[in-house]
């Protein structure tokens, strides 16, 4: 088994990963020292092939286990989900020591962990991502929150989990749709930090897409110590952590003005990582060799590069509103300087972000 340590002092958590690992839970969690009380929170879809195995896991080690099921998609990811759970957990007695499991992909993890952090001024919860986004990504590092209808993940807390478990085998009932918006998020971490993992993904990308096993193992657990150590050094986004929003200025736009509706997650942010590349090419920040290879391997993904039927001047105003913006007039980018290594740039001509949409709109 895989074992990746995220160190933040009191706040410090293991991250597990191994196949198979969904059928040995309550062991694990019982290892890491989780309270008897128990609450899943998880969706229909993924309660309808998960949650049986994990019930049965968790009673066999002793845990006193309850479910609450909420509806899938974004769009719920929403304060009406947040005070709908409160009353459940209400009803339901939960208490200071009772632990949330988050069981499902990043909307499950973000507003079970926004509850966690929230429910009684704190209680803790786990991670078992079911995607591959949430894997590679959402379910590490603290970062919990909900939508507003006008900005995405506006309103949230940093709290960390107790630990997170993550078996790769629970991909197989994913959508290839599901595994090329997780791997999108996987490009990313090679792009600002890890020029060889990069390289991996291009060379390995059939076996990556046909959910070999070693090679899963590899690209979660590369992405997983990727963002541990940006985490261990900057928790709460002061500095180094904003690094990891490469894309996502112009991809939370375009989830902002399509309301969540249209594209997966990681398909925005591979819109947004191009965008982010083409600025920094046009500024001369970046070599044009550079920019091809990581179109080209999106494009081998089969994650979108361009979009349809959406307003540059709209888009610009969508990245006004996003909470990472540093005043109402001045947009933060992530942009590459070469494929694993990034720079935070604070102040860039409103006409170059536009032009360079304009290009992207097919």
């Amino acid at each position: 088994m895989k074992n990746i340590m995220i160190n933040l002092g009191e706040r410090s958590y293991p991250i597990y990963i191994e196949s198979g690992l969904l059928k040995n839970v309550g062991n694990v969690l019982t290892e890491a020292g989780v309270g008897q009380s128990v609450v899943i929170i998880t969706n229909p879809k993924i309660g309808y092939f998960y949650k049986d195995i994990l019930v049965n896991q968790l009673k066999e080690a002793g845990f006193e286990t309850r479910v609450i099921e909420i509806p899938e998609g974004e769009g719920y990811k929403n304060l009406k989900t947040v005070a709908y759970l409160y009353d459940k957990l209400v009803e339901m007695q939960a208490h200071r020591k009772t632990t949330l499991i988050a069981l499902g992909g990043g909307v499950i993890g973000d507003i079970v962990g926004f509850v966690a952090a929230t429910f009684m001024r704190g209680i803790p919860f786990v991670q078992i991502p079911t995607t591959l986004l949430a894997q590679v990504d959402s379910s590490v590092g603290g970062k919990t929150g909900v939508n507003l209808t006008t900005a995405k993940n506006m309103i949230g807390a940093f709290w960390q989990p107790q630990v997170v478990v993550i078996d790769p085998d629970v991909l197989k009932t994913l959508a290839l749709r599901e595994i090329k918006s997780g791997l999108a998020e996987a490009i990313k971490y090679g792009m600002i930090q890890d020029a060889d993992f990069f390289r991996y993904i291009e060379k390995n990308i059939k076996q990556i897409e046909g959910l070999e096993p070693e090679s899963m193992i590899h690209i979660i657990s590369r992405s997983c110590e990727i963002k541990a150590g940006v985490v261990e050094s900057d928790e709460r986004e002061a500095g180094l952590r904003a690094i990891l929003n490469f894309g996502h200025t112009i991809g939370h736009a375009i989830e902002s003005i399509t309301a969540y509706q249209v594209f997966r997650h990681g398909e925005a942010i591979s819109i947004g990582m191009v965008g982010a590349v083409k600025i920094a090419a046009k500024i001369g920040m970046l070599a044009k060799n550079d920019m091809t290879r990581l179109i080209n391997l999106l494009q081998m993904a089969g994650l979108p590069t361009k979009f349809k039927d959406l307003s540059p001047d709209a888009l610009l105003q969508a990245m006004y509103l996003d909470k990472k913006k540093l005043s109402s007039q001045q947009i933060r980018f992530i942009l590459p300087n070469k494929i694993g290594c990034v720079t935070m740039v604070e102040e860039l001509s409103p006409q170059v972000i536009v032009d360079v949409l304009k290009e992207q709109r097919e």
